[in-house]
């Protein structure tokens, strides 16, 4: 097997078998997939935010999975108020990284302070 079309055979092949085994081995894996997801109770949405880059759309199937199960747990992105607004109208909740808005201002020698909304 030393020759190319001998090698390029072979790999025509392995590359059958391997198309293959993934066709049968596909539906099995989606349930594991869906047992998983939902034992941790990941969501689709859950899987897109984590992938790199965001959303992408290069799957050819979709998962139905159920919603979770609302917990007494603290959520998480839940709303806060605002506590400081720009001068075109941007807010910002104090939490997380400061916004681009508000730190171009504290660059040109403004304080956060200035921004806080008073209530």
């Amino acid at each position: 097997m030393n020759n190319l079309v001998d090698i390029q055979n072979q790999i025509q092949k392995l590359q059958k078998q391997a198309s293959e085994i993934k066709s049968r081995e596909f539906d099995k894996t989606v349930q594991d997939i869906r047992a998983k997801m939902e034992a941790f109770g990941i969501t689709v949405k859950d899987l897109q935010a984590s992938a790199p880059g965001g959303r992408k759309g290069r799957g050819k199937t979709k998962v139905a999975v159920q919603p979770k199960a609302t917990s007494s747990k603290k959520k998480s992105g839940a709303v806060v108020a605002a506590k400081f607004r720009g001068p075109n109208g941007e807010v910002w909740s104090g939490r997380g990284l400061t916004p681009r808005w508000l730190s171009a201002l504290v660059a040109q020698g403004k304080t956060k302070e200035e921004f806080a909304i008073t209530s």
